[in-house]
């Protein structure tokens, strides 16, 4: 192959800085061991500043750093419970396809149809392959099947679309999802899936058939993406930005995920910094990275960059060093022990890495197939030599399986039982389990308390509006046996109610806070007409310099752009605001956003209408309890309707959760303004400060809040919406089946624009809600924002 001689391959990047000072170095050092072993858990310029001296580290100065990470690791693993356990899993490597929309100019997996034609080798593995290599390595005592491939193929290779198309999969991530099933139901292994770029929605459908999954950041350096000649630029989802958002996403579908950086490309230490600490700040928001891998940049022939030199040892040493040092003595680190001479490997020890991820007895390394695995008792060996013992976990770490145990959410329900049915008590692999012999993929969750409740359910269903308080709190601890009696009556109360139908609407939401000016709103209310949607979400508080207008402005705009669209805008908050820029009284206020085009308000920022309680939630930054109450009144009395909502799952009691049920109710004796009620559960990650103390609702409590809702508000508040943006997917199903039953809107987001709502990069499909709907056996109707029916 002949290299083109535009590509730049530069041994390292030109604007590589020189070591710094010795006395700098040493410095740095100092500071470091001040901390007891462990850097400052912060990113403010004096630890950046100091990373990217460490990064240097060589010789002597190179012995001190990787003795504070070494410590910093022996305590993450005395603090987790494993003293001096390292770890690997044992796993079979599936390439499902070598086809990629991507050109990294270091890459020897991803190949041409041609050559794979000239191979006699089909653009993806058949369902028969993928079985064959599965079940072998099953009889090897594997319990993962990694399963990688090329980013989305079919956008740029026609014969991958056609291939699909041939074999009925929608997509390359659809063929993912099947054949993950397909392991697990025909092998019992489990799979870590590694697709590349996938969307909210994509990983809310690959959940229920991967306990754990990953996509590699490499790096935070758009450089490297955007300058021809760099190891990135003609690939389209190398975009940092982008992959940036794919692991944000899965934070908050609650994927235990594995992610890292690679070295050696081309970065300078400072962007290797940045990569770090932007996997750190990912973390924090939603402690679902479960390992970071730092891997090492090795050049391959046949590429644009075979020129370029590996990483060097001792550099690739200080970064991992670096990399425990900043992310702390918690996560998790790997280092691939095949991409390092195995005389080196115990200098990767020392710099502080617990894990060496997946190591097969099986298949090659298909991404390095230059670089053979070590042996897994040579990697034994050679681990206690370092003083100490490795042991096997599976796909998704401990951490992940205990709290799966007792009620969390990070393993699908569907496959909790027969993940967990490989883990020991601590969560790492159970040597003596058999993988043909697993439970059935749906979960039983009828155990528990076995019907303690019966008496009282029995009342309820009699005379809903007879049950006191009391009653209503302890029906909201239901689990078990009572649960599932107290959701399928809250579901036949929703039969006779409102009918069979899975509702929804199609809608796109639009930031007011961004300020958007008028013609660009009129161009976001036409797309959306042109999309399909029924309704404008808007909120957020405009801009302050533009005064009460951009309220009016902003109403005009959408109905300019669709004069026919619902606009569904201004919280309370908001209302409260544009109140008061405008000098006017609640009433005449809301009559001039009624004249200007709003339709109905949205009833977001009730939290818990309790000001202790919301107090705690926001600071003392929101309104009081008594004004949303007021707020709400005087829209529905000003003709604006509704929605109520509760955000649950943080320092609030069941007695708090009933207290503010019946303060809705008692609004809706009132005013008869409330269109439906949305519970949402309370996310850390979406808090606008920290709250200590402050749990996280788990799938039972979802269950049990939108079951006792519905029988508590029924005949007031017909509609109790699932709001799937907050539960995912298989949450808003279970809750569908247990009193809900609309599904709000899809959030369209457009090419135009495709940011300028809050919730961006999060859109369902009608497919998504058709498939969501028909697995409960139900049919699906799309509606307008006030319930009547479209078409």
């Amino acid at each position: 192959m002949t290299v083109p001689l535009t590509l730049r391959t530069p041994a390292r990047p030109a604007d590589q800085p020189q070591p710094p000072d010795p006395t700098v170095l040493a410095a740095a050092l100092d500071r470091l061991e001040e901390h007891d072993g462990g850097a400052p858990g912060r990113a403010d310029p004096e630890t950046r500043a100091d990373a990217e001296v460490l990064l240097h580290a060589r010789g002597a100065d190179l012995d001190r750093l990787l003795a504070v990470a070494g410590a910093l690791r022996d305590q993450g693993l005395q603090e987790a419970g494993r003293p001096g356990v390292l770890t690997y899993s044992r796993k079979v490597f599936v390439p499902l396809t070598h086809l990629c929309q991507d050109r990294c100019h270091y890459c020897i997996f991803v190949q041409t149809p041609g050559k794979l034609a000239k191979a006699g080798i089909s653009p993806y593995m058949s369902a028969e392959e993928v079985l064959e290599v599965a079940r072998q390595g099953a009889a090897l005592g594997c319990k993962e099947a990694l399963l990688t491939l090329g980013d989305r193929p079919e956008n740029r290779w026609p014969v991958a679309r056609q291939w699909l198309d041939d074999h009925g999969y929608a997509s390359t991530l659809d063929y993912v999802g099947h054949m993950a099933q397909l392991i697990l139901d025909e092998t019992g292994l489990l799979p870590h899936l590694n697709p590349g770029v996938m969307s909210w929605a994509e990983l809310q459908r690959l959940k229920p058939v991967g306990p754990s999954m990953g996509m590699m950041l490499e790096t935070t350096s758009s450089r490297l993406w955007t300058e021809k000649g760099e190891a990135h630029f003609g690939s389209p989802d190398k975009d940092p930005a982008l992959r940036l958002r794919v692991i944000d996403d899965a934070g908050r579908s609650r994927v235990p995920f594995t992610t890292g950086v690679l070295l050696g490309i081309g970065e300078n230490y400072a962007e290797r910094v940045d990569s770090i600490l932007a996997l750190r700040d990912a973390h924090a928001r939603h402690g679902h990275v479960q390992e970071v891998i730092v891997q090492n940049f090795r050049a391959k022939s046949a590429t644009a960059m075979m020129g370029a030199a590996d990483l060097g040892t001792q550099e690739y040493a200080a970064a991992v060093a670096v990399t425990r040092v900043l992310l702390g003595p918690g996560m998790r680190v790997q280092a691939p022990p095949n991409l390092t001479d195995t005389a080196e490997l115990q200098l990767l020890v020392r710099a502080g890495i617990d894990d060496w991820g997946g190591v097969s007895p099986l298949t090659p390394d298909h991404v390095n197939p230059e670089r053979p695995w070590p042996h897994i008792e040579d990697l034994a060996r050679l681990t206690a030599e370092g003083g100490y013992t490795l042991r096997e976990r599976l796909t998704a770490h401990p951490h992940y399986l205990r709290e799966a145990r007792t009620g969390g959410d990070w393993l699908d329900d569907r496959l909790r039982d027969r993940v967990l049915a490989l883990a020991d008590d601590y969560g790492l692999a159970r040597h003596d389990a058999l993988l043909g012999e697993f439970p059935s993929s749906v979960s039983s969750s009828a155990a528990g308390s076995g019907g303690r409740l019966a008496g009282l359910l029995g009342d309820v269903q009699q005379d809903p509006g007879g049950a006191d308080d009391a009653a209503w709190v302890e029906l909201l601890g239901a689990d078990g046996a009572d649960l599932e009696e107290l959701t399928a009556l809250a579901d036949q109360v929703r039969r006779d109610r409102v009918g069979a139908a899975v509702t929804y609407a199609v809608n796109r939401n639009i930031d007011a806070s961004l300020g958007l000016p008028p013609e660009r709103l009129t161009e976001l209310a036409a797309e959306a007409v042109t999309l399909g949607a029924t309704e404008v979400c808007a909120q957020g508080l405009p801009p302050t310099a533009r005064g009460a207008e951009a309220y009016l402005d902003l109403a005009r705009a959408v109905k300019q752009g669709g004069p026919g669209l619902h606009l569904h805008a201004f919280r309370p908050a908001e209302l409260a605001d544009g109140a008061a820029r405008a000098g006017l009284p609640p009433a005449d206020w809301l009559a001039l956003l009624r004249e200007a085009g709003v339709d109905t308000v949205p009833g977001t920022g009730a939290r818990i209408l309790d000001d202790r309680i919301r107090g705690l939630l926001t600071g003392d930054t929101d309104i009081p309890a008594e004004r949303w109450i007021e707020l709400v009144t005087a829209a529905h009395t000003a003709g604006l309707r509704s929605t109520a909502t509760i955000v649950y799952g943080h320092v609030e009691s069941a007695r708090d959760q009933v207290r503010h049920l019946r303060a809705l109710a008692r609004i809706q004796d009132a005013t008869g303004g409330f269109t439906e009620l949305i519970p949402m559960p309370w996310l850390p990650s979406e808090s606008p400060v920290p709250v200590p103390g402050a749990r996280v609702a788990t799938l039972r409590e979802s269950r049990a809040l939108h079951a006792v809702a519905r029988l508590m508000l029924a005949g007031r508040i017909d509609h109790v919406q699932a709001a799937w943006t907050k539960l995912g997917m298989r949450g808003a199903q279970r809750v569908l089946a247990g009193g809900a039953d609309d599904l709000g809107g899809v959030l369209l987001d457009g090419v135009l624009d495709p940011d300028a709502g809050p919730e961006q990069g999060r859109e369902l499909t009608v497919t998504d809600v058709t498939r969501l709907a028909a697995e409960l056996g139900r049919p699906v109707r799309q509606r307008t924002t006030t319930y009547e029916q479209v078409g």
